[in-house]
C-alpha cells in the first residue's frame, strides 16, 4: 500500500516571508537610488505566488522605481506591502511591510547619523561622569557592532559549514547535518548580520 505524504496544513497570514532588504532608502540627488531591486526568498518545499509564481527553494526580484522626487515627499515613510499565497489557494498565507523613504542627499543621512552619534555619546559621557568615583576609569564609547551580533554571524557560518541532510561519509554526527531550508534561513540571517556590521 502506497502512502502518500500529505502536506501540513497552511494558516493563513502566519507563513513567514523572507525579503532583503528590509527598508529601502530613495536619494532625490542620487538618481542611481531611484530604482531599487527587493528580493522576495522562497525557502519552503511548495511554491509561492506573489504577482507570479515564486518556485520552492528560488528567489525572485521585484524592481521598486520612486517616481516622484520632489521636495515635499522628503522624510515621507511609505510602506510596500508583500503578500503571498499558495500556487493553488487565494488565501494570504503570510505578509511582510518593507519601509521606504526619499531624502534630499546622501549628505542629509550623514549629517542625521553624526548627530545620532554625538547624542549617544553625549548620554554615554552623562552616565560615566554619574559614577561613583572609584568606578572611574577612562573608557572610549564603542561604535562597533554588538558582541550579540558577531556572535549571530559565527553561529550562521558555522551552521553553513556543517553538512547537508543526506551527505554520506561524515565526520560530523548525524543529528548536526542541516536541511537545505535551515541553510537557506542561515544564509539570509548571514546577510542581514553583514548588512548591520557594515553600517557600524
Amino acid at each position: 500500500m502506497q502512502q502518500h505524504r500529505q502536506q501540513p496544513e497552511l494558516v493563513e497570514g502566519n507563513l513567514p516571508v523572507f525579503v532583503f532588504p528590509t527598508e529601502l532608502v530613495f536619494y532625490a540627488e542620487d538618481q542611481s537610488t531611484h530604482k531599487q531591486v527587493l528580493t522576495l526568498y522562497n525557502p519552503y518545499e511548495f511554491a509561492l505566488k506573489f504577482k507570479g509564481a515564486v518556485k520552492p527553494k528560488c528567489c525572485v526580484d521585484i524592481v521598486i522605481r520612486h517616481r516622484d522626487v520632489r521636495p515635499c515627499h522628503y522624510g515621507v515613510i511609505d510602506k510596500f506591502r508583500l503578500q503571498v499565497s499558495e500556487q493553488s489557494q487565494r488565501k494570504a498565507l503570510g505578509k511582510k511591510e518593507v519601509i521606504s523613504v526619499l531624502l534630499p542627499s546622501t549628505k542629509e543621512q550623514e549629517r542625521k547619523e553624526e548627530e545620532d552619534k554625538h547624542i549617544k555619546e553625549h548620554l554615554a559621557e552623562a552616565v560615566f561622569f554619574e559614577q561613583t568615583s572609584f568606578q572611574q576609569e577612562s573608557r572610549t564609547v564603542s561604535s562597533g557592532p554588538s558582541l550579540l551580533t558577531v556572535f549571530l554571524g559565527i553561529i550562521c557560518i558555522v551552521a553553513l559549514m556543517l553538512p547537508t541532510l543526506g551527505e554520506a561519509e561524515s565526520l560530523v554526527p548525524v543529528y548536526l547535518h542541516l536541511s537545505v531550508n535551515q541553510k537557506l534561513v542561515a544564509a539570509y540571517v548571514l546577510g542581514l548580520v553583514t548588512m548591520v556590521i557594515l553600517r557600524t
